[in-house]
């Protein structure tokens, strides 16, 4: 099997292509970089958040928008993705771990994650975790 996965953001678009086993066809990435002190602020974007909630939904439509155009005119399946269970698993195949503890970090979301028994298990609650206050600082 091979599939095609499309990436949006903010500030990246990227689309590939990869087999089951993980061997990656393509890996067309762009990622957009302001200027030092410019673009998202963590600061501003947490205080937006507190006060009005995440608001870069347009962003991730673009995506959504192309993948949904592709799977009618290909006849293909969506499939969805988490986003988190993505990156740790591209991990997993490439470092050939079997049942890896994980610190996942990605912007204001960290959890420890362990992989055991065919399945992900958190076991640090986000709000609570040191790691998340440390980086929120």
């Amino acid at each position: 099997m091979i599939a095609l996965g499309f990436e949006g953001s903010v500030n990246k678009i990227g689309v590939r292509v990869v087999t089951l086993d993980g061997t990656i066809l393509s890996n067309p990435c762009h990622t957009y970089i302001t200027p030092p002190g410019h673009g998202f602020l963590p600061r501003e974007i947490a205080h937006h958040h507190l006060q009005h909630g995440p608001d870069i939904g347009a962003p991730l439509q673009v995506s959504a928008v192309i993948v949904l155009i592709i799977s009618q005119l290909w006849k293909k399946p969506i499939v969805d993705v988490n986003h988190c269970v993505a990156h740790i698993e591209m991990g997993r195949i490439v470092m050939g771990a079997n049942d890896p503890v994980v610190l996942y970090v990605s912007g204001g979301n960290t959890q420890v994650i362990a992989y055991s028994e065919g399945r992900y298990h958190i076991f640090d609650d986000p709000m609570h975790s040191a790691v998340s206050m440390k980086i929120g600082k």
